[in-house]
């Protein structure tokens, strides 16, 4: 039978797996900005599984690895505030969501009202 630990630890790759593949596959900036936060969502897990792991083992509870996941979640919440403020942005100047300027098959393309 799985533990707890060993499935979060079995969870944490797959996230990892899940957002490089959105980074690869996806060519929308809003898709590959939710894609790098999957990827860091899976990196914060395996780090709090390694640190889990080790203080079950009898290593004594670190705080390192939980103050470098609270500090980089932090950080990742606010990178991502603002790539999407950014973004917005682009979209306030350009009247699209893409950073191909020769799209045609934009769909988000702001109609010309003049």
């Amino acid at each position: 039978m799985m533990n707890v630990v060993t499935l979060f630890g079995l969870c944490g790759p797959v996230l990892v797996g899940l957002g490089l593949f959105g980074l690869i596959t996806n060519p929308q900036p809003l898709r590959k900005i939710l894609a790098f936060n999957l990827l860091g969502s899976g990196t914060f897990l395996l780090f709090g599984v390694i640190a889990r792991r080790g203080a079950a083992a009898g290593l004594g509870g670190d705080p390192v690895p939980q103050a470098l996941v609270i500090t980089g979640i932090v950080v990742a919440f606010a990178a991502t505030a603002m790539a999407i403020a950014l973004l917005l942005r682009l979209f306030q100047e350009t009247g699209q969501a893409t950073l191909d300027p020769g799209d045609a098959n934009d769909t988000s393309a702001a109609t010309d009202a003049s």
